[in-house]
């Protein structure tokens, strides 16, 4: 006789629990600092979206968009083509996420806001979205891919998914449905056959391809939840089942982590903005190698060894001493420490092509050696620098600004916004655009926000 197999657990319904919490979540119901935090995830969506917009792989993707499907209704942030809106969510997503510099949810290292609100804009300009219902529907979609985050973090980064893309489309799904109007049933729907498009690997980072993975985010989730609203049927059980998202993108699903707290702790309290246009594990690397930049001028040093000591993320994203483009040195601790350390700057100049090929900065790639300490959190980090002479010159960070104890003001969320637009040279109306943002929820069409971020 065969033994008998022991049965997989009975999974709670998650996702008839999420569907319903989408359904009947309203704007009052949001507390007013999470309210206001939607809007400053929006501040920085612009403001990345802005810088990028004029990078060279952005620029592929549109020719190529132009010539198979050119025309539409959907406004390109920065730039004056228009898309369909299915192309254009993909693209201003892209934009937001190609230089490495969104926003970060840090327990789970998602950037939650491109893929939500890149979808939820292009949305906007083909029907009538009150500034309201936009920041309801992101702080609903925000919630859910971060939720899902969540409930598969550590396992599913270290199976090689990325995080941004697979939860991302999800929480594009949830929000574009709430836009819709999608009952529970629909809403249901559309997170099975977001399920089915859940998609991004981590070979990709430091490559374009990490960003078209994001880009499909909002693209397959917009059409995840239109194709709900046509009756177009996803599974029973798209996140709880035995082959359903969460067991096989996980080795053990909280599912505690999507019911516990639903629509009282909200995802958006701990999102934060990066200072810093690189992997969000090195802003307490850089912002050590900064202050130690003021004590000395460490060109003219002879360096030995440098140790930098994290928390075992660090080293497993950005242990990447053999890399030659600008796009690698985002997630590259070695050129993080070069080039903040030897020039004492760390802005988007800072991770380009040009910054890469310095050979002053490469010849301390070698130096660096990494070395892993749990009792580190993602954003403390400590640099030691041995001098050949055996002196020894060390900064510890244990919050680097941008992080949940030292959070970007308003006030330096909007200095960020008027630096980007400047650097994708996109000629948008900065300081309108800054107006409607904080005055959305009181505005009767979010999409005119649209108009004011185009090139």
């Amino acid at each position: 006789m065969r033994p008998t197999e022991n049965p997989i657990p009975a999974a709670p319904a998650v996702t008839r629990q999420l569907a319903g919490f989408i359904e009947n979540t309203r704007w009052s119901d949001l507390p007013t600092a999470i309210q206001h935090e939607a809007k400053r995830a929006l501040v920085n969506y612009f403001a990345v979206a802005l810088a990028g917009c004029d990078d060279p792989d952005i620029g592929k993707v549109l020719a190529l968009q132009g010539c198979l499907r050119g025309g539409g209704q959907g406004r390109v942030i920065g730039r004056s083509e228009r898309l369909d809106m299915l192309d254009a969510a993909a693209i201003n997503a892209m934009s937001a996420n190609v230089y490495d510099f969104d926003d970060t949810h840090i327990p789970t290292i998602i950037h939650p806001t491109a893929p939500v609100a890149a979808a939820l804009f292009a949305l906007a300009e083909t029907r009538p979205v009150s500034g309201e219902q936009l920041l309801l529907a992101l702080a609903l979609g925000i919630e859910v891919e971060c939720r899902l985050g969540m409930a598969l973090h550590p396992w599913h980064y270290q199976r090689g998914w990325h995080i941004t893309s697979t939860c991302g489309v999800f929480g594009a799904a949830a929000a574009v449905g709430n836009v819709l109007g999608l009952n529970a049933r629909q809403l249901h729907w559309a997170l099975g056959n977001a399920s089915a498009q859940a998609s991004g690997l981590v070979e990709t980072l430091g490559s374009a391809a990490k960003s078209l993975s994001v880009g499909n985010a909002p693209r397959n989730g917009m059409l995840s939840a239109l194709l709900a609203e046509q009756g177009f049927a996803g599974p029973e059980q798209p996140l709880e089942g035995e082959r359903g998202f969460l067991r096989v993108m996980g080795e053990q699903p909280r599912y505690a982590a999507l019911q516990e707290g639903l629509g009282e702790q909200w995802s958006l309290a701990a999102n934060t903005y990066k200072p810093y246009p690189c992997g969000v594990v090195l802003n307490p690397v850089i912002e050590a190698c900064l202050a130690l930049a003021q004590q000395r001028d460490w060109s003219r040093e002879p360096i030995d060894r440098i140790e930098l000591i994290g928390h075992p993320l660090l080293r497993e994203r950005t242990d990447r001493p053999t890399i030659g483009l600008g796009r690698e040195s985002q997630v590259s601790a070695q050129h993080a420490v070069a080039v903040s350390l030897l020039t004492g700057q760390a802005g988007l100049a800072s991770f380009s092509d040009a910054a890469v090929a310095d050979e002053r900065l490469r010849a301390l790639y070698p130096k660096l050696v990494m070395r892993d300490d749990p009792s580190y959190s993602v954003e403390s980090a400590q640099v030691h620098i041995w001098l050949q002479s055996g002196e020894l010159v060390s900064h510890r960070v244990e919050t680097a600004r941008g992080g949940l104890a030292l959070p970007l003001s308003d006030a330096e969320l909007e200095a960020k916004l008027r630096e980007l637009a400047a650097y994708g040279r996109s000629g948008c109306a900065v300081a309108p655009l800054l107006d409607g943002l904080w005055a959305l929820d009181k505005a009767a069409d979010a999409g005119h926000l649209m108009a004011l971020a185009a090139g």
